[in-house]
């Protein structure tokens, strides 16, 4: 039976690499065409959505932010940023409200400057930072703009020194960086004890399943594919009903469009991409309105199944 293409949410174990998963999903389903959205760290759990087939070809399109669940161990520093690397310093924390503490974290959100922690994918001169910092090269990375839309103190254990927040972020935010610089603001260290993902690209934990349990009942797994359109909720849809419409798009040429019709519809934003699909709902890909905003230029086309 081929597999269906589509999006499949892994709920990730601790030790696993993204492309570990990527590898046993791609033996599981026995295809070649599997991707991940964006890489979660071995030490992270969670959320981890996996695009299936032609799916892979749509990542790029799928909505923008994640949030996660994690603690921050104050008192330490590591040179990972996390509980699992070396120690190079030690420090007593603040005895702190929890209201002086949020207060404290307001400097970490909406938009902020921060610096990757040296042990991220980072590629600095065609090589990613981690590899460098294990060959013990002497290398910077240069600070830079994340947006925090929501920062929550769920818990703050003054005893232990440990804060448990829930943060909502672009990508490319590290809550390993926001763990260390939080230390430094508090007059004292702080390092990334855990963390899990529970949402990214518009899918949740709920959506999850562990590669496990997907290997103990493999039958199963074709119906907790999600189907590409399906995460592309966020997107306008522009129906083509003509078969003519349908050959131009199909063959790479732009689709002449109803300007009234758009006008009246008041979904589309003509500077974002729009999604096109038949009269069956069955996706046929995504497009860019020109400037004049009278044709869809094609980006990625799709044939109808």
């Amino acid at each position: 039976m081929k597999t269906k293409d589509g999006f499949l949410v892994i709920n990730k174990d601790k030790g696993f690499t993204s492309h570990d998963c990527v590898k046993q999903i791609r033996k599981l389903l026995n295809t070649k065409k599997v991707g991940h959205t964006g890489t979660l760290d071995p030490e992270v759990t969670g959320t981890l959505p996996i695009a299936i087939g032609s799916a892979t070809r749509f990542i790029q399109y799928l909505p923008q932010g994640k949030t996660y669940i994690g603690q921050i161990k104050l008192g330490i520093r590591t040179n990972t940023d996390d509980i699992h690397g070396e120690i190079i310093n030690q420090k007593n924390w603040p005895k702190i409200s929890d209201d002086k503490l949020d207060q404290y974290l307001d400097k970490f959100r909406g938009i902020i400057k921060q610096t990757p922690p040296k042990v991220s994918s980072i590629h600095v001169n065609g090589e990613r930072a981690y590899k460098k910092f294990f060959n013990n090269e002497n290398f910077e990375l240069a600070p830079r703009e994340v947006k925090i839309d929501e920062l929550i103190l769920i818990k703050w254990d003054q005893i232990n020194g440990i804060i448990e927040i829930k943060i909502k972020c672009s990508s490319g935010t590290y809550i390993r960086s926001i763990a260390r610089d939080l230390g430094k603001i508090l007059n004292s260290e702080g390092c990334l004890l855990q963390l899990k993902r529970i949402s990214a690209c518009g899918f949740n934990e709920q959506h999850s399943i562990k590669i496990s349990d997907m290997e103990k009942e493999k039958n199963k797994t074709s119906n907790l594919i999600i189907p590409t359109i399906s995460a592309l909720n966020h997107i306008s849809t522009l129906e083509l009903k003509k078969e003519e419409e349908i050959n131009f798009w199909q063959t790479g040429r732009a689709i002449k469009v109803d300007i009234n019709y758009l006008n009246k519809s008041k979904t589309f934003n003509f500077k974002k991409p729009i999604k096109l699909v038949d009269q069956r709902k069955a996706l046929l890909g995504i497009g860019f309105f020109n400037k004049e905003q009278t044709y869809i230029n094609p980006k990625l086309v799709l044939n109808a199944k």
